[in-house]
């Protein structure tokens, strides 16, 4: 299994190398890479290799960029100080997410997650949230936003993720639950918003709506390839989907 660590800091990718060999013969690091810029020349002259050691924050930038300029499909173990990024990293490949310093027990544990995804010849986004699912352990939390906390009255409450029917934007950010009630958020944007839920559940239909599975009551298509979609009462709202958008949509809504 070749692999490939992205790590600014050099005594680190050197220990982290050492420590790879020593928990397992069956991964072979094949490059050491600095920076966003020489992974940039790196994956542009090889091929991907079978396993992602990535750090986030580079001298030069995020390394999440490098999913946006390549088709990675390999998996990635994520290694960084920084617990932020967790529910996006899972959304590019990640099968592990490291806060440094790492243990070595902990390293193990995600070298033995990456042995599992080759092992059941995975690939592609689809396998991967396959993995995932086989890898949750009961009783583990989600990695996504299980509930919100809003005002109401000069006091906090919380609102389930599971009772919202959707998120939109208009003046200000609000959440309405499948009952019709309807709070402000303390989001600046929707995309803030996106990237805390479960995207199995919550769809991004266009940049005011955010909308539950179940909030769906049917779907309209139009001559011109758009969709208009009706929310379930007490909503009654319609909302649009792109042309461009609705094969996504249609592909999300029929599993």
């Amino acid at each position: 299994m070749k692999a490939v660590i992205i790590e600014d800091e050099l005594l680190l990718a050197r220990d982290l190398e050492e420590r790879i060999n020593q928990l397992s013969k069956e991964i072979e690091v094949v490059e050491r890479l600095p920076s966003l810029k020489t992974a940039r020349r790196w994956f542009m002259q090889n091929i991907q290799p079978d396993l992602l050691f990535m750090d986030i924050q580079l001298a030069d930038g995020l390394s999440f960029g490098l999913f946006d300029e390549f088709e990675l499909s390999c998996p990635v173990i994520f290694i960084t100080a920084y617990d932020e990024y967790a529910i996006r990293a899972f959304k590019v490949n990640g099968i592990g997410y490291l806060l440094k310093p790492v243990s070595n027990e902990d390293l193990a544990r995600a070298i033995d997650r990456a042995l599992l995804y080759a092992g059941r010849n995975a690939s592609g986004p689809g396998a991967l949230r396959e993995l995932m699912q086989v890898l949750k352990m009961p009783g583990q939390p989600s990695m996504y936003k299980q509930q919100f906390i809003v005002q109401q009255r000069h006091q906090w409450i919380p609102v389930k993720a599971a009772d919202i029917a959707c998120f939109v934007k208009d003046t200000l950010n609000y959440l309405i639950c499948f009952n019709g009630d309807k709070f402000i958020l303390d989001y600046a944007t929707l995309e803030e918003v996106e990237e805390l839920l479960d995207p199995a559940i919550f769809y991004r239909a266009n940049r005011q709506y955010i909308i539950h599975i179940d909030a769906i009551q049917s779907v309209k298509p139009h001559e011109n390839q758009k969709l208009t979609l009706t929310l379930r009462a007490p909503l009654k709202s319609e909302v649009d989907i792109s042309r461009e958008k609705a094969p996504a949509f249609k592909k999300w809504l029929d599993r």
